[in-house]
Formats: structure tokens, C-alpha cells, sequence
């Protein structure tokens, strides 16, 4: 019996690391397209897309919020009206996490994770967590006017969401600048 024991072990602790390690990328994935994210922001899913270069001023500010350098020339955006949709990826730990974001108004309206890569993190994708950034708005030093609930656990994922937030709405500003000077 006692044999039986040690030469059963061994694939047991095997089979059990395998699990716990595809529960850990179970949450990975894309859970909204692209197409199903601007349908469900705009009522199309091709409306009018325009983009944002980014000027020397404006990487400043977008190194300021996001705490690294902003990686492109030119942030693509959709809109209809005064509302506008963002689709960024910021990183969480080590990859990057791409978020659908809606301004209106100078509010956003809207927050969806469109695709995690991260092996933790992946509760920010809930409805309970996206909820908060309904209503945020820019502070005049160009903060969020609110601060945002963290998750045991996901704390770099809800930095990211924060982050990615704060940037569509500095870029809904500066896109309304650019409108009106026209």
C-alpha cells in the first residue's frame, strides 16, 4: 500500500498544477470585438473613424497619465456626434490589455475590456468594476474626478483601466480643441 501512495503522487501533483495553470489563462481571452464594441457605443459597427496625431504637448501629457511614453504617432478613434469611442491597449503586469472606452460629453459613458492577455486580473472585464467609470469627468489638473474601487488580486489590471480612462478622456478633449479651432 504504501508503495501504491508514492508512485501515485507524482501524477497526481502533475494533474493538479495543470489545472490550477489552465485556470490561470481560463479568463484570457477576447470578449468583445471590435465591431461588436463600436455597435453597441455608436449603433454601427463601421461609423466614422478619424484620428488624433500626436504632437509633442500631447505625448507629454500622455506619458504624464499613463507613467510611460504613449507607444504610436496617432490614436484612432470613432464617433457619432459629440460621442466618441477609444480603443486602447495599456499594460496590466506585462501584457497588454485592450479597453473600449465612450465619451460623451466630456464623460464617459462606457468602459468594456475587449481582450485580456494577462493570467490574472481578467475580474475587471465585470460589469460590477466597468460600472464605476460611468459619470468620470477630467478634474481642471486633469485627473479623474473620481477615484475608482480596486480588486484583490487585480490591482495593475484596474491601474490599467484607470489609465486607459483618464487617457480617452484627455484625447476627447483635445479632439473638441481641434473641432472648434477649425
Amino acid at each position: 500500500m504504501q508503495q501504491f501512495r508514492t508512485t501515485c503522487r507524482f501524477p497526481l501533483v502533475w494533474a493538479l498544477l495543470f489545472l490550477v495553470s489552465a485556470a490561470a489563462f481560463a479568463e484570457s481571452g477576447v470578449y468583445q470585438s471590435r465591431a461588436a464594441f463600436l455597435r453597441e457605443a455608436l449603433g454601427s459597427p463601421e461609423p466614422t473613424s478619424a484620428v488624433i496625431w500626436m504632437q509633442k504637448e500631447m505625448q507629454a501629457t500622455a506619458k504624464e497619465i499613463l507613467g510611460h511614453p504613449y507607444d504610436g504617432l496617432r490614436v484612432r478613434y470613432w464617433y457619432e456626434g459629440d460621442r466618441s469611442a477609444w480603443i486602447l491597449d495599456e499594460i496590466g503586469k506585462e501584457k497588454p490589455i485592450t479597453m473600449g472606452i465612450v465619451v460623451d460629453n466630456g464623460e464617459v459613458t462606457m468602459l468594456r475590456v475587449l481582450q485580456f492577455r494577462e493570467s490574472r486580473g481578467w475580474e475587471i472585464r465585470y460589469p460590477f468594476f466597468t460600472r464605476q467609470f460611468s459619470g468620470l469627468t477630467l478634474t481642471e489638473k486633469g485627473a479623474l474626478n473620481k477615484s475608482i474601487d480596486g480588486i484583490t488580486g487585480a490591482t495593475l489590471s484596474v491601474r490599467a483601466a484607470a489609465r486607459s480612462a483618464n487617457l480617452a478622456l484627455y484625447l476627447d478633449e483635445q479632439r473638441k480643441q481641434r473641432l472648434s479651432a477649425r
